[in-house]
């Protein structure tokens, strides 16, 4: 008997101390914040009261913010996306499924003007003293990037080779094919310093894609196990991942894929 009141009491205790860690709600009627207000949209129950009461207050909030905000407010675009959102459903949570599709549509339409221009629309500057060196902060001094030469020629193709590469990874973002023996892999680069992406399949499949800091870069690879590596800002990142649909492998974050 002691022993099941003793389960039991352990159950209750991290029960409680799991809802402790979540966020707590219980002033969200007087908030006027609209991100918070939107997390609350996003994780409460479809049942909540609290929504026929804050979903409207939001969305007016979120239009006073678009319509008094500064031309060049970078803010205005996600509150157009959220308000468009919530006018078409409880929240502005989505599925990873349309998280994707998402991506692809905003690659698409990148590779598309890319391929009307004929040209690259990522502006890229070559090597220099800043992206050349990586600064290690624990030996305080600089560290010759050794990949520099190796990025420089990755970035540097032919016009031709460029509108060859855009064609086949916007064939690749239109092909809905389960059966098609390829996808396409984007890789986002939230360092500040250029990356190279090697991925190593089986035998000797393997890959390599320059990515600018700040930027993206995507390339189209035969589905497969492959083993992902990089240096990014003098950190090692390593990680294994299948391929058997298109992903985006975000790098230089706090919490990278």
């Amino acid at each position: 008997m002691k022993k099941i009141l003793l389960l039991l009491g352990s159950i209750l205790f991290f029960s409680l101390s799991a809802q402790k860690k979540g966020k707590d709600y219980s002033e969200i009627m007087k908030s006027n914040n609209i991100y918070e207000i939107n997390a609350f949209l996003r994780d409460a129950h479809p049942d909540d009261p609290r929504r026929s009461v804050l979903k409207p207050r939001v969305m007016e909030m979120m239009k006073e913010y678009i319509k008094n905000a500064h031309p060049e407010d970078q803010k205005v675009k996600d509150m157009q996306e959220m308000l468009a959102l919530l006018r078409r459903r409880p929240s502005t949570k989505i599925t990873f499924d349309e998280m994707n599709a998402i991506i692809k549509q905003k690659q698409i339409a990148k590779y598309k003007a890319e391929l009307a221009a004929k040209k690259s629309t990522t502006v890229y500057t070559p090597s220099n003293a800043q992206n050349t060196f990586v600064v290690n902060t624990s030996a305080n001094a600089a560290i010759p990037n050794a990949e520099a030469e190796e990025f420089n020629m990755l970035m540097t193709v032919s016009p031709v080779e460029h509108q060859n590469r855009t064609v086949k990874i916007l064939n690749s973002l239109f092909d809905n094919d389960p059966n098609s023996k390829e996808c396409i892999v984007m890789i986002q680069n939230k360092s500040d310093c250029n990356i190279i992406v090697r991925m190593e399949g089986v035998g000797t499949t393997k890959y390599r894609l320059a990515v600018p800091a700040h930027s993206d870069n995507s390339i189209v690879i035969d589905k497969g196990q492959y083993l992902f590596t990089s240096l990014v800002c003098g950190a090692q990142y390593a990680s294994q991942k299948t391929i058997q649909r298109p992903i985006m492998v975000a790098l230089g974050s706090t919490s990278p894929d």
